[in-house]
């Protein structure tokens, strides 16, 4: 099983690796695989140029970002949500449970409404997601005394207020010019990927990615539940707290630079258990890779079925309902039998 394991999740690079050289070809400029792995070596071999300028911008700064973004935001979303749904013992636990995903949407409007610049933005959307989770926090603790349920409930709660608040937006937006934009960026898109953009992400997914992966024994001990995680000396509400923390700088981080995206935070852990099972030790990295090359497809699609970009949050609902549906499908008949 673990060769297995093993085996899989270096598959899954493999097939990264295709799909990235595949996508970088389509487009409304397509371009042959030959002349695209030209230019991704051109600033690394010395060689006599046999593409034009346009074609070298199109793929270094233009395509390449755009994949690299949509990659790490799926990441992001899947292996959050595996973490999530392995700390609070919880199969229906994803990142827009715990509000975050909505303080940071309410922020990211906020911020369109009054016309803010692009770097302001990113500051009042990661701002408004840490808000969320520290008001979750103060909740949890008046209340329920740092009980998993009660933090759960309080994540429901806030996500249903900050939603009610970017609808307050939205219906105080101009129609014609400033609504548009806002409904676009809360549906998700990687239109305006950028080397900048990617500077502010990738510091954040790699510091938060790499702790929640080395705790993931004790992700795996509050998988069985918190009686057994007591019994085995792990320190139940601190793990939980600083988890639930890492997870919200990343979500946070993904919002601000891709607007919000459902349904690749519920759906990947699931299906990612089919292939590699409940072990995060293999769940947390094979999520990532499934969670990143969806999104990179996702996105494909969504940049080229029609002339018009499509929102990807719309693409990733429509897909993403019947596949959980199906996944719910396979689990029970297994269960039944």
């Amino acid at each position: 099983m673990l060769a297995n394991q093993r085996g899989f999740i270096t598959s899954l690079i493999f097939i990264l690796f295709i799909i990235v050289l595949f996508t970088l070809n389509i487009g409304t400029f397509s371009l042959s695989t030959e002349k695209v792995l030209s230019i991704l070596s051109k600033p690394f071999l010395s060689q006599h140029a046999s593409f034009t300028p346009m074609e070298y911008h199109i793929v270094w700064h233009v395509r390449l970002p755009r994949i690299i973004m949509a990659f790490f935001s799926g990441g992001i979303l899947a292996m959050s949500g595996a973490t999530l749904q392995g700390v609070f013992h919880n199969p229906l636990v994803d990142p827009h449970i715990i509000g975050v995903t909505s303080g940071a949407a309410f922020g990211g409007s906020l911020a369109i409404l009054l016309g803010f610049p692009s770097y302001l933005l990113i500051l009042s959307t990661f701002s408004f997601g840490l808000l969320a989770l520290f008001l979750i926090y103060v909740t949890t603790m008046f209340i329920g005394k740092g009980n998993r349920i009660v933090l759960v409930l309080a994540g429901v709660i806030l996500s249903g207020f900050f939603s009610a608040l970017v609808s307050l937006i939205q219906y105080l937006a101009d129609a014609e010019e400033v609504l548009p934009s806002i409904v676009f960026w809360l549906l998700g898109s990687f239109a305006t990927a950028s080397w900048a953009k990617l500077a502010i992400l990738l510091p954040c997914v790699f510091i938060a990615a790499y702790l929640l992966f080395r705790l993931r024994w004790h992700i795996n001990v509050l998988s069985l539940g918190d009686m057994q995680a007591k019994m085995l000396g792990v320190s139940i509400k601190k793990t939980r707290w600083f988890v639930l923390l890492l997870c919200a700088l990343l979500v946070a981080t993904q919002v601000a630079v891709s607007g919000s995206i459902g349904w690749i935070g519920l759906v990947i852990p699931h299906l990612t258990r089919f292939f590699v099972g409940s072990d995060h030790r293999y769940l947390l990295p094979a999520s990532f890779l499934i969670g990143g090359i969806f999104m990179i497809v996702i996105d494909t699609l969504a940049r080229t079925l029609t002339s018009a970009e499509i929102p990807v949050g719309i693409i990733t609902a429509l897909l993403g309902a019947p596949i959980f549906t199906l996944l719910l499908l396979k689990t029970y008949r297994k269960k039944s039998l």
